[in-house]
């Protein structure tokens, strides 16, 4: 059992800022993902992809915007559980207690849960069963350990395509399989890589990896066709994620369509558990990453002022600290 003033769950953007504040006001913290790095949807999903509605970034990348906050809440020293699931939630002396997939225990001074969709997996490649070798990845966390490869994506949506837009000036060639002729992702994002020497394939399948301890090739069937083999040092999978709340959904939360309820202090049915970002729900509630930040700081505040009934709800500017 360990001691922690705040407990995040979720190191997600809104979860990594709110590390920055409860450091700024003090308290100890410790981030809880499932992940094994930190940076949540952004980072697993689209870490190369410009971000353009961040407050005082014209235009940032995903990544960019992950180190930044790291960087940010760095002077403050937060703890890092990656890889580490938030199984069951019960209180001591008033406290929560917080079991966690590795076996330990937090108990906090306050919870905040700021993980996003949830915890969320990958769809998987319906040929891949039985593959174990290396080259199938479902996300690309560099963009240069795909350098002057031949790349295969499959997949139709947002996420395939700036892949595709991504990967185009690093790896050898680019190849997109699609089992439709209509496509998911944005009309301009799709425009571009139809304009870039990207061999898009629709009404297809990757049926089969090819290669024992790594991916030599992709076999691709057209609908009513032959099979064809192409060159593959690797193929994205970009079929999209589930999520759901896992562990969290037994704690007693009041729910709403998978989000957890919270009034205007971000504060849950349950004493000393606050939501920030996109798993929380609330009237008028826009979900964007700019909104997360300004309620991760409200959570926080809020959980201070619980943590210690004497503690003013407002921090002061950051500009007056030393």
């Amino acid at each position: 059992m360990r001691e922690v003033d705040i407990a995040i769950v979720g190191a997600g953007p809104t979860g990594l800022y709110a590390a920055y504040y409860a450091g700024f006001r003090g308290l100890s913290v410790a981030l809880v993902d499932a992940l094994p790095e930190p940076g949540g949807q952004v980072t697993a999903m689209y870490p190369e992809k410009v971000i353009y509605d961040v407050a005082g970034f014209p235009a940032i990348r995903g990544r960019d915007l992950v180190k930044n906050l790291v960087e940010q809440a760095a002077p403050y020293h937060p703890e890092y559980l990656l890889g580490i699931r938030a199984q069951e939630l019960t209180y001591s002396d008033g406290k929560p207690v917080m079991a966690l997939s590795d076996g330990t225990s937090l108990r906090c001074g306050a919870v905040v849960i700021t993980a996003g969709l949830g915890s969320f997996s990958p769809r998987r490649l319906p040929c891949a069963d039985g593959f174990a070798g290396e080259g199938l990845v479902y996300f690309v966390p560099r963009l240069d350990d795909l350098a002057g490869q031949d790349v295969v994506i499959v997949g139709g949506g947002d996420s395939a395509f700036d892949w595709a837009l991504a990967l185009h000036p690093v790896a050898r060639s680019v190849t997109m399989v699609h089992r439709r002729d209509k496509f998911r992702a944005h009309a301009g994002t799709v425009a571009k890589v139809q304009q870039l020497p990207v061999r898009i394939v629709v009404n297809a399948e990757v049926t089969k990896l090819i290669g024992d301890e790594r991916i030599t090739g992709a076999e691709i069937t057209v609908k009513n066709g032959d099979p064809e083999t192409v060159p593959a040092d690797t193929v994205v999978a970009a079929l999209g994620f589930t999520a759901d709340l896992g562990p969290l959904a037994e704690w007693g939360l009041q729910l709403h369509k998978r989000h957890i309820l919270v009034d205007s202090t971000m504060v849950t049915n349950l004493p000393r558990v606050f939501a920030a970002g996109d798993i929380c729900e609330y009237p008028g509630k826009v979900r964007l990453i700019a909104t997360g930040f300004g309620e991760a700081a409200t959570a926080i505040c809020n959980a201070a002022v619980a943590i210690d009934p004497s503690a003013h709800l407002f921090p002061g500017h950051s500009s007056d600290a030393a």
